[in-house]
């Protein structure tokens, strides 16, 4: 019997890039039947999974049902809670940003503050308030009153919510966009400090039942230490090169002389034995960060080094899991 649950989305478009992302940190999930909504994690004892849907695995974690779970950090923010704690708010993938949108024939809305104007304008002159049709009330009505916008109504929406303004139940909207394409679409235009919430899948966990099962705490670090060390690997190289020299300590003083090249501690160095033992042949590697990789290979190319071999990095793993260490410091500051 597996004591704790991890809660998945089911649908929706996180779903299948949350299936890839744990699968790529050595988490894959077994469904023996593509109908159930059940799971494992072998790599990990005692914890199962229970698929829901995004919105729900928020009120799963948050009520104890599921002890832990991925959603969007967007549906976390919606639907606060204070048994709810976030543990990781950006895994990287499902990146969005929940923004204020209004027609682009309000050319002379340029901002919130000349929004905060056309709304006072509409109560003022129209005797109304001003329509804004969203999904996300609770941080609408937070972010609208924090610009000093007050006499506003929250309209429901569902379906096609970039067609509000244009069918003509809403004034403006506020939605979850990745490109702005289909806002521009359908005539639409993001505010530039109208950004409400930016957003990605998140892991999130029941504060309750962290502090109260030692067992739940090893698993949940067991989970953290695999993403941080799959997610540590995405930007770390290993750069092999072949280099000629006097002694290691020569290759290894050349090679540090470079910022790009001194890795996270330093440059690994070992003989090469070769047919003519009067050639001092050395293989060097260098771990090197992917934004500063071919900036690398070239200084180690123009420091005699040859034959060059980049191997990406399955997993690394720091002196310990980052994420678990702050989670430790948020359960006992709460």
């Amino acid at each position: 019997m597996n004591n704790f649950t991890l809660a998945l989305p089911s649908k929706g478009a996180i779903a299948d890039p949350t299936i890839n992302f744990l699968s790529n940190c050595g988490l894959k999930i077994v469904k023996p039947n593509p109908r159930q909504y059940t799971g494992d994690i072998p790599a990990i004892d005692g914890l199962s999974v229970l698929f829901q849907r995004v919105k729900d695995v928020a009120y799963k974690v948050a009520d104890g049902t599921a002890q832990l779970g991925i959603t969007g950090y967007d549906v976390v923010c919606e639907n606060p809670n204070d048994d709810t704690i976030v543990i990781h708010d950006k895994l990287g993938y499902g990146q969005c940003s929940l923004v204020v949108a209004v027609p682009e024939s309000w050319v002379d809305v340029e901002n919130m503050y000349d929004l905060a104007d056309v709304a006072i304008d509409m109560r003022d002159n129209q005797r109304r308030n001003l329509r804004v049709a969203t999904t996300f009330p609770h941080q609408t009505r937070q972010f609208l009153h924090a610009h000093h916008i007050h006499h506003f109504t929250i309209v429901k929406a569902d379906g096609a919510i970039e067609a509000a303004p244009t069918i003509g139940y809403a004034d403006m909207i506020v939605d979850l966009t990745q490109t702005g394409t289909t806002l521009r679409e359908n005539h639409l235009k993001m505010l530039p400090d109208g950004v409400i919430t930016e957003s990605q899948a998140c892991l999130i966990g029941n504060k309750k039942a962290l502090l109260s099962h030692p067992e739940l705490m090893q698993m949940t670090k067991t989970l953290l230490e695999y993403i941080d060390a799959a997610m540590n690997a995405r930007k770390i190289y290993q750069v092999t090169v072949d280099i000629q020299g006097e002694s290691a300590e020569s290759i290894a003083h050349r090679i540090l002389q470079d910022n790009n090249t001194r890795g996270l501690i330093g440059p690994t160095i070992a003989p090469i034995y070769t047919q003519n033992s009067s050639d001092k042949w050395f293989t060097a590697t260098v771990t090197v960060q992917h934004s500063n990789l071919l900036a690398a290979t070239n200084y180690l190319r123009s420091i005699g080094g040859r034959h060059a071999l980049v191997m990406p990095a399955r997993y690394v793993f720091m002196e310990s899991s980052h994420t678990y260490d702050a989670l430790e410091v948020k359960l006992a500051s709460s």
